[in-house]
């Protein structure tokens, strides 16, 4: 009887990748190309955003591995301030490319505190590796935005920096009057009534502090002007725009405790671009999931694992108590009000928690199939 061992050519087929990694900064990028594990990697310096240079580096990695022109490149970088730009040139170019959230790297406990751009795109190039070899849990890759899916968010993100900019020039403004023992009242007429300001001893305001207050409130003023201008800009859109992504926002608009700002966050930085498989990635994608710590008879709950949106997770606490006083009769609220509304407070901010994470996943579900969230009531208009 012949016992020798059969194997499947398909299966054992050797087939040459070439991996590439990025370590991105201001002026330089360092490269690492290698061919696989065991292999010394192959290390370039170029200048920052040289595609040229990049061709040119891409190409004498293949020669030097001895690899045919149409080889596979497989290649990385870590998510950051560069953005996506990167990853849809490289995809264009025919490069199987993973955007990396940097959070989810591995790190060496022992060298958690040593930190080389060789030794980040060494890491980088091995657990490139061992992802496409199919260790799926290696690292967490980053779910690309199409350039038109990115390019809407930029209302909401322009809208909340206007508003913290009016917020810390009103502040601001707060802060050097107080500097002098003066509370004024910032209203329309705020510049009239800053020239009859007195001090403790009786004297006007110097000179060189009230031109700065001056400034600082037409700076406010611009601000508020943008603001005013943004979001009449989007209410025009929710009245006007046919594109599926505003019908969402039209749809949560449609209950009570989800208001203009809210509902267009949501859309636009969650629900319009993403296809989630079930509630767990609801969850896990706004930083709403529990991070678990258990060791032998030990176990203890160490809090929210704010891995996700934060645009999102801040909005959904805030929410979660808009939907209680809003929709006082949904099965949410009344689940919220058994099972923490008698405790104290500390025990109801962990509870609205957990109502914001349930409540981000019946609005998904709400967006996905049409089903009201029991008990939920709608408004009779919308703006």
């Amino acid at each position: 009887m012949d016992t020798a061992a059969t194997r499947n050519s398909q299966y054992s087929a050797f087939e040459p990748v070439l991996y590439l990694a990025f370590e991105l900064s201001e002026a330089h990028w360092k490269l690492g190309l290698t061919i696989g594990v065991g292999q010394r990697p192959r290390e370039r310096n170029i200048r920052s955003c040289d595609l040229v240079a990049l061709r040119d580096e891409i190409q004498r990695a293949k020669k030097r591995f001895d690899l045919p022109a149409s080889v596979m490149v497989v290649s990385c970088y870590e998510a950051g301030r560069d953005g996506f730009w990167l990853h849809r040139y490289l995809t264009q170019e025919g490069i199987e490319n993973l955007v990396v959230d940097s959070s989810s790297i591995e790190v060496n406990r022992r060298q958690r505190r040593a930190k080389t751009d060789r030794m980040d795109v060494e890491k980088l190039l091995s657990q490139l590796i061992r992802y496409r070899s199919g260790d799926r849990k290696v690292w967490s890759v980053v779910h690309v935005p199409s350039v038109e899916d990115e390019d809407r968010r930029h209302l909401n993100r322009e809208l909340s920096a206007a508003k913290k900019d009016r917020t810390r020039h009103s502040n601001r403004i707060k802060g050097l009057l107080v500097g002098q023992g003066i509370r004024l009242a910032i209203k329309d007429d705020f510049l009239d009534r800053l020239d009859a300001v007195r001090t403790w001893d009786g004297s006007p305001l110097p000179p060189g502090l009230q031109m700065r207050i001056r400034r600082e409130y037409e700076r406010m003023k611009l601000a508020g002007r943008q603001i005013k201008e943004l979001e009449m800009e989007r209410i025009e859109a929710i009245r006007h725009s046919e594109e599926p992504s505003v019908d969402m926002v039209r749809q949560l608009l449609q209950l009570k405790g989800i208001g203009l700002n809210s509902a267009w966050l949501y859309t636009m930085e969650f629900f319009s671009w993403r296809k989630f498989r079930n509630r767990k990635e609801v969850g896990a994608l706004a930083g709403l999931t529990p991070t678990p710590h258990e060791s032998g008879s030990r176990s203890r709950e160490r809090g929210m694992s704010k891995a996700g949106n934060r645009h999102i997770r801040g909005m959904a606490v805030e929410i979660a108590w808009g939907w209680l006083r809003y929709q006082p009769d949904s099965e949410l609220t009344l689940w919220y009000e058994r099972r923490f509304g008698h405790g104290s407070s500390r025990m109801r901010r962990i509870g609205i928690v957990a109502l914001a994470r349930k409540l981000l996943v019946e609005l998904w579900r709400y967006l996905e199939t049409g089903e009201i969230p029991k008990g939920a009531v709608l408004k009779t208009r919308l703006i």
